[in-house]
């Protein structure tokens, strides 16, 4: 019996020792971490829908003034993007940077802080009705 018990624990680490020599994948736990915490107004839940839209400005790039008509969620992927929300000073996101706009926000700024790179950034919507367009061209500041 001790025999067998021994056997059987040196087979288990030489297992483990060949294993780890010759490249045999080993199981890594995965990580989590909140990027965005955020309350959204209130909405129809009966209606809702999610529209995932990547966004990309080439180096120097930039929109005009607007505003969207649901919540949404920026997360960037790549490069760095300057914003400004009326009332709020201007903020520059970078890669792994999420932000937040709400219906009643106006974009002032929304442009790639980058003349020689382009910026990439995921905007998710989530809407509780159909709408024909997801940005809606605001007057510029002081119209």
């Amino acid at each position: 019996k001790m025999l067998r018990s021994r056997s059987v624990t040196v087979a288990i680490a030489l297992s483990a020792v060949l294993g780890a020599r010759v490249g045999i994948a080993q199981p890594r736990p995965s990580t989590a971490r909140v990027a965005l915490k955020h309350t959204l107004p209130p909405l129809d839940g009966a209606h809702l829908s999610v529209q995932v839209v990547e966004v990309v400005y080439e180096p120097g790039g930039a929109n005009a003034s607007h505003q969207h008509p649901c919540p949404v969620v920026g997360y960037v992927l790549e490069g760095a993007l300057r914003m400004q929300i009326d009332g709020q000073a201007e903020v520059t996101y970078r890669v792994g940077d999420t932000f937040v706009e709400s219906p009643t926000d106006v974009h002032r700024v929304s442009a790639n802080a980058s003349q020689t790179e382009r910026a990439r950034f995921l905007a998710y919507f989530t809407c509780d009705r159909d709408v024909a367009q997801l940005s809606v061209p605001t007057k510029p500041a002081g119209e």
